[in-house]
């Protein structure tokens, strides 16, 4: 359940290639170099409930990465990518990021990503981090658009 406030979305892209192929991509972990600006590194078994390490740009820091530890919360092949932040004693922040692919066409689909800032601190994270995650989620956005246009149409 998303609501506005406090809530980062990315641009929407039209993707000219199907659903499955943009979800092997979400999933292909190991290729995340290779092709996300954003979210440059992952670790995680992509099994419910079980640890998504995340590396990220520190934009604070230029060349050192952020780690930050979420909680695959959905995976629903072709559809919805999500995982969580959960707020726990030593870091109150919390967050629910949700990729999203809706099927066009048999050769055709749309994506998309937010990030909903949760929990006590979520006003000061939004205030502080939102552009800059906003500003990444549309380079994902683009970034997955045109990987798998290319490996589409390299296939096709």
């Amino acid at each position: 359940m998303t609501t506005e406030k406090n809530l980062v979305r990315s641009i929407t892209v039209d993707i000219a290639a199907p659903a499955e192929l943009v979800w092997s991509i979400l999933v292909d972990l190991p290729s995340y170099p290779a092709w996300n600006p954003y979210t440059v590194k992952v670790e995680s078994t992509l099994r419910l409930n079980e640890p998504v390490n995340l590396y990220l740009p520190n934009p604070a820091s230029p060349g050192e990465l952020l780690h930050v530890v979420e909680y695959l919360a959905d995976f629903e092949p072709h559809r919805l990518l999500a995982w969580e932040m959960h707020a726990s004693a030593s870091n109150p922040d919390a967050a629910r990021r949700e990729q999203l692919i809706e099927r066009v066409g048999p050769t055709s689909c749309c994506y998309h990503t937010t990030d909903q800032f949760l929990g006590p601190t979520a006003e000061t994270v939004m205030a502080n981090h939102g552009r800059w995650v906003k500003q990444g989620f549309d380079a994902v956005a683009l970034a997955v658009k045109a990987r798998a246009e290319s490996l589409y149409t390299s296939a096709s």
